[in-house]
Formats: C-alpha cells, sequence, structure tokens
C-alpha cells in the first residue's frame, strides 16, 4: 500500500503527465498553423508520449489500490513568438518534470518504498533522455545559428524535428 505522501506525488504527477501532454498538443498547433510541419509532427509525437506516461502512472497506482484524483489542468500556453521559443519552452518544462520525478524518488527512497522507487527509476531514465534530446536540438540550433527567424536555418531546423529521435518512426 502507499503512504499518503506518496499517493499524492504520485497524483500530481498523473495531473503533470497530463498537462505535459496538452502543453505538446498545443506547440504542435503552435507549429502547424506557423508552416512548420515537421516541428508540428515532432511535438504531436511528445504530446502523446507524455500521456502514455500519464497511463503508466495510473495504472500503477490502480494496482497499489490507490483512487487518481484527475484534477483541473490549467491551459498550456498558446502563443510563442518564434519556433526557438517553443523549443526552449519545452526544454524548461521537461526540467520541471525531472525535478518532480526525482522527488517522487527521494521520497520513495527515504520512506523505504522500494516498489515505489524501482517504478520510478524508469521515469528518471526517460526524463535524463528527454534532456539528452532537447539538449541535442538546442546545440543543433547553435550550430545553425538558429534564433528563430524565418529563412534557411528556419526550414533546417524544422526538418530535423521531423526526424528527431523518437519522432523518425511516427
Amino acid at each position: 500500500m502507499l503512504t499518503p505522501e506518496i499517493t499524492k506525488l504520485l497524483n500530481d504527477q498523473v495531473n503533470a503527465e497530463y498537462f505535459a501532454s496538452n502543453v505538446y498538443l498545443q506547440m504542435s498547433a503552435w507549429c502547424e498553423i506557423n508552416g512548420l510541419e515537421g516541428s508540428a509532427k515532432f511535438f504531436r509525437a511528445h504530446s502523446l508520449e507524455e500521456r502514455e506516461h500519464m497511463d503508466k502512472i495510473f495504472d500503477y497506482m490502480t494496482e497499489c489500490g490507490q483512487a487518481v484524483s484527475i484534477e483541473e489542468i490549467p491551459k498550456p500556453p498558446a502563443e510563442y513568438g518564434t519556433l526557438m521559443d517553443v523549443i526552449k519552452g519545452a526544454y524548461e518544462h521537461e526540467l520541471k518534470v525531472t525535478a518532480m520525478i526525482k522527488n517522487i524518488a527521494d521520497t520513495a527512497f527515504s520512506t523505504k518504498d522500494y516498489t515505489t522507487f524501482n517504478f520510478i527509476e524508469w521515469f528518471i531514465a526517460e526524463q535524463h533522455e528527454e534532456e539528452v534530446l532537447f539538449g541535442k536540438i538546442l546545440d543543433k540550433a547553435k550550430v545553425l545559428g538558429f534564433d528563430g527567424q524565418p529563412g534557411q536555418q528556419l526550414h533546417i531546423m524544422d526538418n530535423y524535428l521531423r526526424f528527431a529521435e523518437g519522432n523518425a518512426s511516427k
């Protein structure tokens, strides 16, 4: 059985993953309306991935006999100045999610809830992958001299995101 503290942290994470899914879906919509089909595809795939993360935690909680409470999800940001603003926003969002996941891991370990700690380790690895992915995207932007403005670098960056890791098969 999960402690009330772990239950709350996991439930908060369910809601955070739901919000993250909406954030990426909104980013995808912004990209689509701005003619950035590759970027739209990339962020749409990330939206679905975040939903899968939500489902995974949801399932764990119910397997442990805990009720999940879906809270009111805030409206995600809808306006961005440039694709670079979208990319930076996504990276910053992933850093926040990483902090939440690490807090669950710290709490599970300190309370000797090794089952939850073992469960959350997958998310720790996943967040590492996300931070590396967005770090590489930011590195590519730097190499291209891409600051988000229209032009050849924007076209190259949009195509790069179309085929970015985790998106090529979708």
